[in-house]
């Protein structure tokens, strides 16, 4: 199913990534140019690059990327395609059928060949029935309109996969099915699929446990589908809405721890210090001044002091202060602080440099990232209604014998 090489080739078909909500189908065909608003491009440049890769436009004003198809993205790039719950659906109903590798299954419906798509004959829930089922399956399916039928058996021939698909024109509420006592799980796409059921109760095979699903849009369709369920004997009949709620997801810095803060904290006081420290000194300088020469004086004013000793000239006296400067912010900024249990010995050196004081600080770890996610404004509603039952195997038959002696006449 589709191409398995590790490169494009010419003849494979790709999805272009345009946008999330914009996927194309290509097919790679040399000579040809593929042109949209985000650039264009040669299919021969696309040949022998791997899958995934990002190809720039040859103008240089966008990108695209070229992606290898599944069934997932086949259903997403679909031209007039439903919304992306039709995937949820699928899941669900490949799951709840117990659908797996080696099993005969067949599908049935209005649209069943082309999905929920008119008029393209794609076939996504045909491919993904068919990843599921393996080499060793078999799918057998049913569409009543004869042109998206011819459309769909032309997609199987190019995806590789038309020699495990039996693909019917076929009215299967009035002419029923070709195969009988066979499939291992029956899916009905249609408007009436009460009228299906006796001739799907053929088809299901009858030594194991078979199983059927209707896909319905409607409940009164489900009120008349499930009394012809019990009418012909199928048990375990349940129905279920898939509704799918989307999660957008960002990704933003975590918060602060406290030592974090604590640090934030000590820094401010650090910078609210050394400003007080700086308005001590320069108050200092500014006495230091005053003590000028008198006027007409030439001599120096020195005092003495009473010991005799020298007193300190101006330049020495301001380098005491600033020496006292230093060691009052070595002081202030050497601190215990208690985190998680744990002692952390928080220690800044200041230097000078000018007259101003720098701290050399340790540097701090990066901020770690954490995910936030909230629902989506706009959640996507109702698609149809699964209406999915059980045929079991008949029970034996026990042959009784008759105790002659107990006949009488």
């Amino acid at each position: 199913m589709w191409s398995k090489g590790r490169e494009i080739a010419a003849g494979d078909t790709v999805i272009l990534w345009l946008t999330r909500d914009a996927l194309q189908p290509l097919v790679i065909e040399p000579g040809k140019e593929f042109n949209s608003k985000f650039g264009s491009y040669r299919h021969a440049d696309l040949v022998g690059i791997p899958f995934g890769s990002k190809v720039g436009s040859r103008t240089g004003n966008g990108f695209i990327h070229v992606l290898r198809p599944t069934p997932e993205l086949w259903t997403m790039a679909l031209p007039h395609r439903t919304q992306i719950l039709y995937l949820a659906d699928i899941a669900f109903i490949t799951s709840y059928l117990n659908i797996k590798n080696g099993s005969q299954v067949v599908e049935a419906g209005k649209h069943i060949l082309t999905g929920p798509f008119l008029g393209t004959g794609s076939g996504s829930f045909s491919h993904s029935v068919m990843r599921s089922i393996g080499t060793s399956g078999h799918l057998w399916s049913y569409e009543f309109h004869e042109t998206r039928a011819n459309k769909a058996r032309f997609e199987f021939h190019r995806h590789g996969i038309s020699d495990r698909v039996t693909l019917t024109h076929r009215n299967v509420c009035k002419d029923g099915f070709t195969v009988t006592d066979t499939a291992d799980a029956l899916f009905l796409d249609l408007p009436a699929p009460w009228d299906a059921i006796e001739h799907a109760k053929k088809a299901l095979r009858k030594d194991r446990i078979a199983r059927i699903c209707c896909f319905s849009p409607c409940i009164e369709q489900v009120l008349r589908t499930v009394s012809a369920l019990n009418d012909s004997g199928f048990t375990d009949i349940t129905m279920y809405e898939t509704l799918l709620r989307p999660y957008d997801i960002q990704q933003t810095s975590s918060l602060p721890t406290i030592g974090e803060i604590s640090d934030k904290l000590k820094q401010s006081e650090i910078r609210r210090e050394e400003k007080r420290l700086k308005q001590i000194a320069s108050g200092h300088r500014g006495g230091s001044d005053s003590t000028s020469p008198a006027k007409g004086n030439g001599q120096k004013n020195v005092s003495a002091s009473a010991g005799g000793k020298r007193a300190k000239t101006e330049e020495e006296d301001i380098i005491d202060v600033e020496s006292q400067v230093i060691e009052d912010s070595q002081n202030f900024l050497t601190k215990d602080v208690s985190m998680d249990g744990g002692l952390l010995l928080v220690k800044a050196e200041e230097v000078l440099d000018d007259g101003n004081l720098k701290m050399e600080k340790p540097p701090l770890a990066q901020p770690m990232k954490i995910n936030l996610s909230k629902v989506m404004p706009e959640v996507r509603g109702h698609t149809s209604y699964l209406t999915f039952a059980c045929l079991l195997p008949p029970l034996p038959t026990i042959g009784v014998v008759e105790d002659e002696s107990l006949e009488q006449v």
